[in-house]
């Protein structure tokens, strides 16, 4: 169940990321059988924001790709599954340029990037991954034509070009890197949203605990609960300088607006005014009952029905 809970927000940290260089599709969904592509991303054609800033993820980004971020290690079928996928989405583009009577350049074609936390040297050999002399180590290189790579998070150095993609790790690899990330300074680029999407996997890794949960699961809920806590105390702090002049309860209550509204916007989109109105009335007792009940909502009307309980 727990694999599924850090898929989930992969995928989610991923896009999150990366949208404000490019399209994201995530997941995409290819011909032929029904698969499913876990992050498709295409470059905006002219860059106005930073990318360099996102470190050896951001270069990754510079030309259209697809990336499969993996919980466990990729196995030898999961491996051969994306590139599965990978040759179906040239297909895919290959068959527009026919129809439009256009031809489509090698440099359009997407790139995969296969991201595991570990892989064995069988599997890499299996698969003639190689080491190139100008790029970092971890990064396994698949022969040319097929465009690909199976990045082993484990052995990328811990360097600030790697911290983005070091996150998707897995034990003492991803708890290193969000320590890292807890020591940023809060208005770098990317460290407020990703703090609040593994803050989101932590509610729900302690909402579905079961008696089975790993011991890794464990540690992640306890290592990311105080840094929720702190965001929640900053954000209510925020609350309390906008609210000064309106007493100290006011700005309390601002405080937990703020931290709520974000976490709404995240999981199901972007709000009407109307619903945001009827989120800043509620009283500071509701509103954490709203963060806690947030974590089951998929849609808009998961919302709405819960407002409509406490009205």
């Amino acid at each position: 169940m727990t694999r599924f809970i850090h898929d989930q927000f992969a995928k989610d940290y991923l896009e999150e990321l990366l949208k404000p260089y490019g399209k994201v599709e995530a997941p995409s969904h290819v011909s032929g059988e029904v698969r499913e592509i876990d992050v498709l991303f295409t470059p905006f054609p002219e860059q106005k924001a930073d990318i360099a800033s996102l470190g050896l993820l951001g270069k990754l980004a510079t030309t259209p790709a697809i990336f499969e971020p993996f919980r466990n290690p990729a196995s030898t079928e999961e491996i051969c599954d994306c590139l599965l996928k990978l040759l179906e989405v040239r297909g895919a583009l290959k068959r527009e340029a026919k129809r439009n009577a256009t031809k489509i350049a090698e440099s359009n074609f997407p790139k995969l990037w296969i991201l595991t936390p570990t892989a064995s040297k069988k599997l890499l050999l299996g698969f003639h991954g190689t080491l190139e002399l100008d790029s970092l180590p971890g990064i396994y290189y698949l022969p040319e034509s097929f465009r690909a790579a199976i990045i082993v998070i484990h052995q990328l150095p811990p360097v600030p070009e790697t911290l983005w993609l070091r996150l998707l790790g897995r034990g003492t690899v991803q708890k290193r890197a969000i320590d890292e990330l807890a020591a940023l300074p809060s208005n770098q680029p990317y460290v407020k949203i990703t703090l609040e999407l593994l803050y989101n996997l932590q509610q729900n890794l302690r909402i579905n605990q079961s008696p089975d949960i790993e011991t890794e699961d464990r540690e992640l809920i306890m290592r990311l609960a105080p840094l929720y806590q702190k965001e929640r105390e900053l954000a209510r702090q925020e609350g309390l300088q906008e609210g000064l002049q309106q007493g100290e309860q006011r700005g309390l209550q601002q405080g937990e607006q703020l931290l709520i509204i974000r976490q709404l916007n995240r999981r199901i989109g972007t709000m009407d005014s109307s619903l945001i109105q009827q989120v800043q009335k509620l009283p500071v007792v509701q509103l954490e009952e709203l963060g806690e009940a947030l974590l089951d909502f998929t849609s808009v009307t998961d919302l709405q029905t819960w407002l409509q309980s406490v009205s």
